[in-house]
């Protein structure tokens, strides 16, 4: 497995682009089992997931295509489908679940295993499974798979999730596209890869409305063509890349960001004595004046602070001045990045779904394990500002859901370069 080596160095000066949403694409995605028409999405990111999504969908019968060195997916399912999800390809990542909703409403039936992913906390499939049986599912679990049938089709209906799971919504708004009548989903995810998967279903000729709000009314249809979609900016990886000059000094702009993707993120950096300005091409971040100051942190679901950003922001507060604690309400067991920041001489007292962090004045390179995708990033941008080296190892994470992190920093003047190991 790799290790990313990283010296500390001084103030990050320069752009680094924005890649497509990692989370958005793999939702995008499973919508071409929805068609016998040619998807096309631009603006995708390279990343490990985009090609487990890829292996699983020609594991379906699903055609996927990379163009312009990956930034282009040329998906198509013309042919003869496959309704069996397999636990060897679905094991590897939890976004495997999304195809659950389209076979259900292309077939009317469905095999999928249950997902795997990053360790970070139960995030059970009830909620996915409440959302179909309302549109007329039948779904029994047997030997670690869903079984899933709608033996008339499935039918619109109105629907209140317990709670606004993105997963959930993606899965309720790909099934009831091609539902009987009028589904309406209540309490759905407002996150913008919710808005970017409705826009680009209603381009294949859904008839959706209320994306980005907590009631999404859809109106089923008969059939979906083709269309071209763009994905949306990767609002994580653009908060990621926007700490890297909040951590380390010096002026960044990030290319392809927009505040609105961002907002809540942009306050706590704004209190935290970090300045954000919109430009033309991005967003630009610099440091107001010296030390940063001590924040507190609740995640939340969107439009709230992303849980995605919660251990990269940690790695921020480490050296600020003051006590800051933060508040994980997404996902239980997320805070095991907290230990490897305390190798490096960061000061953390965790308590169930509470971190408390004390500033310290400067953190010490050292050897860290990344635990999961957010953590080990987190652990670079940690290194950036130490004293000394700092060797991440175990980053094939961090290869789920950042492209070519070490040339994006490098380009701005960090010293961080990738070790191969045999």
């Amino acid at each position: 497995m790799d290790s990313i080596l990283v010296r500390g160095n001084g103030p990050l000066n320069g752009q680094i682009p924005i890649a497509g949403a990692k989370n958005a694409c793999l939702a995008l995605m499973p919508a071409t089992l929805l068609s016998e028409e040619p998807l096309t999405l631009t603006n995708a990111p390279r990343l490990s997931d985009i090609r487990t999504m890829t292996q699983l969908l020609a594991s379906l019968g699903a055609e996927v295509t990379a163009l312009q060195d990956g930034k282009v997916l040329a998906t198509s399912c013309h042919g003869e489908i496959n309704p069996v999800a397999d636990y060897d390809i679905v094991r590897k990542m939890r976004a495997s679940n999304l195809v659950l909703g389209p076979l259900l409403a292309r077939l009317g039936h469905a095999v999928v295993s249950l997902p795997g992913g990053c360790a970070i906390g139960a995030r059970p499939m009830d909620i996915h499974i409440d959302a179909l049986t309302a549109l007329g599912a039948e779904i029994e679990l047997k030997d670690g798979y869903l079984h899933a049938q709608a033996k008339g089709g499935l039918k619109g209906a109105v629907h209140e999730m317990r709670f606004a799971s993105v997963g959930a919504t993606e899965n309720f708004l790909m099934a009831a596209v091609l539902a009987k009548g009028t589904s309406v989903l209540k309490n759905a995810a407002r996150e913008p890869e919710i808005v970017d998967l409705a826009q680009c279903l209603r381009a294949m000729g859904a008839q959706i409305e209320g994306e980005g709000t907590s009631d999404i009314v859809i109106e089923g249809v008969d059939r979906l063509h083709g269309a071209t979609h763009p994905v949306v900016t990767d609002r994580i990886e653009l908060g990621t890349y926007m700490l890297a000059p909040a951590i380390c000094g010096g002026e960044v702009e990030c290319l392809g960001g927009r505040i609105a993707l961002v907002e809540s993120f942009c306050e706590k950096l704004d209190a935290a004595g970090i300045s954000v300005e919109e430009t033309a091409r991005g967003l630009k971040v610099k440091r107001k004046n010296g030390r940063i100051r001590a924040v507190d942190v609740v995640t939340e679901p969107f439009p709230g602070f992303p849980t995605d950003l919660q251990a990269q922001m940690m790695a921020l507060l480490c050296t600020a001045e003051g006590t800051s604690v933060l508040e994980e309400r997404i996902f239980e067991n997320r805070f095991m990045h907290a230990p490897e920041l305390m190798r490096m001489g960061a000061k953390i007292e965790v308590h169930g779904g509470h971190a408390t962090v004390h500033g310290v004045e400067k953190l010490k390179g050292a050897p860290v394990m990344a635990t999961d995708l957010r953590a080990s990033v987190s652990l670079i941008l940690a290194g950036l500002a130490a004293e000394g080296e700092t060797v991440v190892s175990r980053v094939y994470h961090l290869d789920r859901g950042y492209e070519r992190v070490e040339d994006k920093l490098r380009a701005v003047g960090a010293h961080i370069e990738r070790v191969k190991e045999s």
